[in-house]
């Protein structure tokens, strides 16, 4: 009898991650869903598995605590389920100037965002091995091709993702797991960045994504073994000017576009309260 095989989703209740879910359940994959505590988890995983023919494992975990990595692996484990697919998509974003960030912000931020990444992925590796072809999506983002003003952690962090995605990617293409890294610009994952998104110049407004969009290029790309995942026409395009222009003017134009995106009051209390949560 042929094992039952699971796509493993992190940040999987609300936004990309809960997008990410929906499309894989429509393309008949079982799901191992992973998010915070008291974030809607259960309920999107009844409703998954009320509306579609597969199979769905809940685990509410805080992935910025290291041992909820480890806690997360041995009960998958304990449970005996085979994972071909990996989307590392739980993470923190940030658009401040580093002075208004907290020191409990960064460390959030950075805990999720490339420990929590890198200790999952290790510990789930041997099990995507037993089970090829098999798949890992890492969740990067634009930020990590340009040096942008009150991106610095959060730029830093993807930058980090890119380069491990793609370092990984060499290793294990033998072994027969293909690695891909998602690098999208403005997405409305939340309430909070969709009121950012708002306050962007006309341009990048145009560029901004839901996750519904993003989703399912993510998933085709990564299905097809492309090694970076850039979605959206004008994306792409902002990726062909950077490397066609000088440097001068790229720097006028991120200046510009950073300086047009003011959190609002509203912005800074949710991620305030996302960062204590």
């Amino acid at each position: 009898m042929p094992k039952k095989m699971y796509t493993l989703i992190t940040g999987a209740s609300e936004g990309l991650g809960k997008a990410f879910a929906l499309e894989c359940a429509k393309r008949n994959m079982n799901l191992v869903l992973v998010a915070l505590p008291h974030s809607g988890l259960e309920e999107l995983s009844h409703f998954i598995e009320r509306n579609f023919s597969v199979s769905v494992h809940s685990f509410e975990k805080d992935l910025c605590d290291s041992a909820s990595c480890h806690e997360l692996f041995f009960e998958v484990q304990k449970r005996g389920l085979h994972l071909q697919m990996l989307i590392n998509n739980a993470g923190i974003g940030s658009t401040i100037t580093f002075g208004e960030g907290t020191i409990a912000l960064y460390e959030k931020q950075i805990k999720l965002n490339v420990l929590a990444t890198t200790i999952i992925t290790r510990l789930f590796l041997d099990n995507l091995e037993r089970n090829t072809p098999s798949y890992i999506l890492n969740v990067g983002s634009m930020a990590s091709f340009f040096f942008l003003p009150k991106k610095q952690v959060y730029g830093g962090t993807k930058s980090y993702i890119h380069f491990f995605s793609k370092s990984l990617r060499k290793e294990v293409k033998r072994d027969g797991i293909r690695v891909s890294v998602l690098c999208p610009g403005g997405i409305n994952t939340n309430l909070s960045v969709t009121l950012l998104n708002k306050t962007g110049t006309w341009l990048s407004k145009l560029s901004i994504m839901d996750p519904e969009q993003v989703a399912p290029i993510a998933i085709d790309g990564l299905l097809k073994g492309k090694a970076v995942i850039v979605p959206g026409m004008l994306n792409n395009f902002f990726m062909l000017l950077d490397k066609l222009l000088p440097e001068y003017i790229k720097t006028m134009i991120t200046n510009y576009g950073m300086k047009k995106m003011k959190p609002d009051d509203q912005y800074s209390r949710l991620l305030r309260k996302r960062v204590a949560a």
